[in-house]
């Protein structure tokens, strides 16, 4: 019986992991598509950065709107719309006549990873026991990364089909039609897995939610779990934002902003650029973008065997101080114009650390941290904030990276320096405003934030 529910839990986990798989896949195919979209439609370095950033503009409209439709109809309805939403966005990135066309198929991608950033987690984390949690939300990072990861092997192998004429006029729509296999796969088995329980206590269905809880979790007294979470929800189902007080609010928001303003997705997003710069062509450097995922996956599944065991915050504090350090030296290899592999590794070091702290680690907090009353409310505008936070970075690195006074002076140091500045501003964070949050169930950790 015991086997049995693990792997139920690990079912559920792997389907709604899919939608992080997408918003990896998603989010990365642009790496290898960037450069063709810039030269087809002769972009400024505004207006390139600007159609990176397209699908960003998405994400925060998809996180701000999907909390109120995720608690008024559903997790899994949600999920369902997330799925076809990716597949839309696929097919028509794939076939566009120009680039308003592009622009608009990469908002409506963008629409489908916000909305999933936002469910994904909090479905799992609602299923999850108090246990298990920590490990089961990092799949859902896992997910993102081996996503990123399979995408910078099928942009490499795409690649590797033709010269670089190729490429631009046909390989990269080819990138973009490669996510149809797994956005029709989360539009498959989501309908395979049950609604969270603690939403079907929310709408008065619990006998299903007991039903769950006990599949979850045989062990466990069902009927006082459902009591605990119907006396959490006791009062207005939807209470006002701030109900729980700001410190909570500012606390999640505050953890998405710090994740994107470490510069994560400027190695994410750039990473062939910043390799096509330190003197590589351009297979050597989408090659080299695969190296970067697999370190980035390898250490995501360091965290997913230790978040629970250690808990939150000491992997998060280690994490903030190993990107600060390696954000220097990627700076200084830039600015004594020494780039070479003490560039690479410390891109390397900086996945690394990122990989096994701040990037599976902040979605389980922000799943757990708040109440069942406000949790789509509160989730929604932190993960909001995230991609607010998200698309800045991305906009402004190009603009740093390629301004002639910044290169004159720190020759492309300075974007990494600030990142660096970040890792030491959020370890800081970690350290005195937020709360182990380890072995708690979501009820239990409402009383940590109680008016």
């Amino acid at each position: 019986m015991k086997t049995s529910v693990k792997g139920f839990m690990f079912y559920v986990a792997f389907v709604a992991s899919l939608g992080g798989l997408l918003f990896g896949f998603d989010t990365a195919v642009i790496s290898g598509a960037e450069k063709a979209i810039q030269g087809i439609y002769a972009l400024s370095d505004f207006a390139h950065g600007f159609t990176i950033a397209t699908a960003l503009i998405g994400t925060i409209v998809g996180a701000l709107v999907c909390g109120g439709p995720a608690e008024r109809y559903g997790r899994l309805r949600s999920l369902k719309v997330i799925a076809w939403l990716y597949l839309i966005s696929a097919v028509g990135s794939a076939v566009i006549v120009n680039w308003y066309s592009f622009m608009f198929f990469r908002f409506l991608g963008g629409l489908a990873v916000g909305a999933s950033s936002v469910v994904g987690p909090m479905y799992i984390a609602e299923m999850a026991p108090a246990g298990r949690r920590g490990s089961l939300v990092s799949w859902n990072q896992f997910a993102i990364i081996f996503g990123m990861l399979v995408v910078y092997f099928v942009n490499y192998g795409i690649a590797l089909s033709g010269d670089e004429q190729w490429l631009t006029t046909t390989g990269w729509r080819l990138m973009f039609l490669s996510e149809v296999i797994p956005a029709s796969c989360l539009l498959l088995l989501i309908f395979c897995v049950p609604e969270s329980p603690r939403w079907l206590v929310m709408k008065g269905q619990d006998r299903k939610a007991a039903a769950i809880l006990r599949h979850v979790d045989p062990t466990t007294d069902t009927d006082a779990e459902v009591r605990d979470i119907r006396r959490s929800l006791a009062g207005s189902v939807r209470s006002k934002l701030f109900s729980y007080g700001a410190a909570v609010i500012v606390i999640g928001v505050l953890l998405s902003v710090f994740q994107q303003f470490v510069g994560i997705n400027v190695v994410l997003y750039y990473a062939p650029e910043i390799f096509r710069s330190m003197g590589m062509g351009t297979n050597a450097a989408l090659a080299q973008t695969i190296i970067v995922g697999v370190i980035n996956l390898s250490f995501t599944v360091l965290a997913i065997f230790t978040v629970d065991r250690f808990g939150r915050k000491p992997l998060m504090i280690i994490g903030s101080l190993g990107m600060a350090v390696s954000m220097v030296t990627l700076g200084l290899t830039f600015y004594t114009q020494h780039m070479g592999w003490l560039s690479l590794a410390a891109m390397l070091c900086y996945t690394a650390s990122f990989a096994m702290s701040w990037g599976p680690v902040c979605w389980v907090l922000l799943s757990e941290i708040f109440p069942n009353r406000i949790r789509g409310q509160a989730m929604a505008l932190a993960v909001a904030a995230q991609w607010v936070a998200n698309y800045v970075v991305s906009w402004t690195f190009p603009m740093m990276d390629k301004s002639s006074y910044l290169i004159e002076h720190f020759h492309h140091g300075f974007a990494y320096w600030i990142y660096a500045l970040m890792g030491l501003a959020s370890a800081f964070f970690m350290v005195k405003f937020v709360p182990e949050t380890k072995g708690k169930s979501l009820e239990e950790m409402e009383k940590l934030f109680k008016k």
